[in-house]
């Protein structure tokens, strides 16, 4: 039986999705990087970054390398559960 409320409503974003895809695979991720991985824009990055470490599923690290900003992200363990629930309900959905 097909349970669309098992889906995680944070990750029906293309962007939301992608940067979780790719946290959960990497260690630490830095802006760049992620921009260039899925490009976006640096506003949309920064906008659905911002909007998934309010709900606790990444974790974003603001530094300086010399005089240089570095933003870096990484999955959190809760981000980690909940984006593996939100895949498991979309291949049961499918049927896999």
């Amino acid at each position: 039986m097909l349970n669309i409320n098992l889906l995680n409503k944070e990750f029906e974003s293309r962007v939301r999705l992608g940067i979780m895809s790719v946290l959960m695979v990497n260690d630490w991720v830095d802006f760049n990087e992620m921009k260039q991985l899925l490009n976006i824009t640096d506003g949309n990055l920064a906008s659905h970054s911002s909007a998934l470490e309010k709900n606790n599923y990444i974790e974003i690290k603001k530094e300086f390398v010399g005089k240089r900003p570095r933003t870096s992200y990484r999955v959190t363990q809760v981000g980690r559960e909940a984006f593996q629930k939100h895949i498991d309900a979309l291949e049961a959905m499918l049927g896999k």
